[in-house]
């Protein structure tokens, strides 16, 4: 069975976010194609896609020298939120927004979008 890849569409938005959260295009594909966790988005017909920054420690007690020259991972979560369409009879992906969630939400609850962002989805000016 051959898996058929939609081609993706990034709005100025979600270019503008991934500045912003300092996210790239490799990561975020990442996500999109094995997510953790995949919840319906806050706008109609969207999907939203996450995965958590997880932390692995291999010892129990770290020295002060170890902990500071150990690069860690910020706890939270990177979501991405998208819609399929289609434009001119192609099935298009269109990345609508992508985010850090500085916490842990839990599954089946509403999707924690920062203040911002909700304002421009319900504007109803996506790109």
């Amino acid at each position: 069975m051959i898996a058929q890849y939609k081609k993706l569409l990034w709005t100025e938005h979600s270019k503008i976010k991934m500045r912003q959260y300092g996210l790239s295009k490799q990561k975020l594909l990442g996500i999109l194609y094995k997510p953790e966790r995949k919840e319906q988005g806050i706008v109609p017909g969207t999907a939203a896609v996450m995965k958590t920054n997880k932390t692995f420690f291999r010892e129990k007690q770290i020295s002060l020298d170890k902990a500071w020259k150990k690069p860690r991972k910020a706890p939270g979560e990177i979501w991405l939120m998208y819609k399929d369409v289609k434009m001119a009879m192609v099935p298009v992906r269109k990345i609508i927004s992508a985010w850090r969630y500085p916490g842990i939400s839990k599954p089946g609850e509403a999707i924690p979008i920062p203040d911002d962002i909700k304002i421009f989805l319900n504007s109803g000016t996506i790109e």
